[in-house]
């Protein structure tokens, strides 16, 4: 019988456990972060609970690549490792360890989108289209054989709050539907085309800057891209930083002129400049 293992330290890793079991699945082993690193995480979990509930090793560690966690996966004799929710990059000594190898996701269909920010930039670009690749994992950053993909629409109302959450919904969907044939040794691979793919560049949150240059379609889709779970979108003025949750464009008014209108903020917060006295 196949073996698995699962390495996650956020909800999204946590959420597709919790899906395998729901449908009559298990992993051998689980490898998370130690208790006292990356505690301020967004979205850090602990696998103490699921592990315990299912009689399942937790191995926690610094670095995915660390001697110990290749060695938990020989030891265990584990067939593939899924790395899912986990921002360090696999090195070949990890990548080679299980007998198949390693399975990710990407919040993309691939080979469009390689790279960071993937929720983000898909608003930004003004994509009618996005979802999520499941694939086996390379040395190349998204770039490893297809396993499966799976899309969900987006219009020019969607925000990445929502299309964050339907991702999510995406990434328990697609392994629910694939895990049959990973433990059976079904898996098909596709080769990516190359000559399709694209890049994306990691964003700051300073990156979120609405400016005066900007075109409303600009700005509005800077407000939806960068809005929770992000840091927000932000204006500055003279003694402030608005920082913009939601918000409306205007051809005719609004707080914050634009390149051909008007942006109106909706939900925001007001963030005082301390200005430090002359000496």
């Amino acid at each position: 019988m196949i073996k698995t293992a699962f390495c996650t330290c956020v909800q999204l890793g946590l959420s597709c456990i919790e899906k395998v079991y729901e449908i009559g699945g298990k992993f051998d082993l689980f490898i998370t972060y130690k208790d006292e690193k990356a505690r301020d995480k967004s979205g850090r979990i602990y696998l103490d609970d699921i592990a315990r509930k299912h009689g399942v090793p937790v191995l926690k560690i610094d670095n995915i690549n660390d001697p110990e966690a290749i060695e938990a996966i020989k030891k265990h004799e584990i067939d593939w490792l899924f790395i899912i929710g986990w921002s360090q990059i696999a090195h070949r000594e990890i990548l080679e360890a299980p007998h198949y190898g390693c399975i990710g996701m990407h919040p993309m269909l691939l080979p469009k989108g390689r790279g960071r920010a993937a929720i983000p930039w898909a608003i930004l670009k003004g994509l009618d289209k996005t979802g999520v690749t499941m694939f086996k994992l390379d040395e190349g950053v998204d770039t490893g054989d297809i396993i499966a993909q799976g899309s969900v629409d987006i219009n020019d109302n969607t925000t990445a709050t929502e299309l964050y959450s339907k991702i999510d919904e995406l990434h328990t969907r697609l392994i629910a539907e694939n895990w049959t044939d990973i433990v059976n040794d079904r898996v098909k691979l596709t080769p990516q085309d190359d000559s399709q793919a694209t890049v994306w560049e990691g964003r700051r949150p300073e990156d979120g800057e609405i400016t005066c240059s900007m075109t409303m379609l600009e700005a509005d889709r800077m407000v939806r891209a960068v809005t929770h779970p992000y840091p927000g979108a932000f204006y500055k003025t003279e003694n402030s930083v608005l920082r913009i949750w939601s918000a409306k464009v205007n051809k005719d008014k609004g707080l914050i002129c634009l390149k051909d209108g008007y942006l109106e903020p909706i939900d925001y917060e007001e963030e005082h400049i301390r200005k430090e006295a002359l000496l």
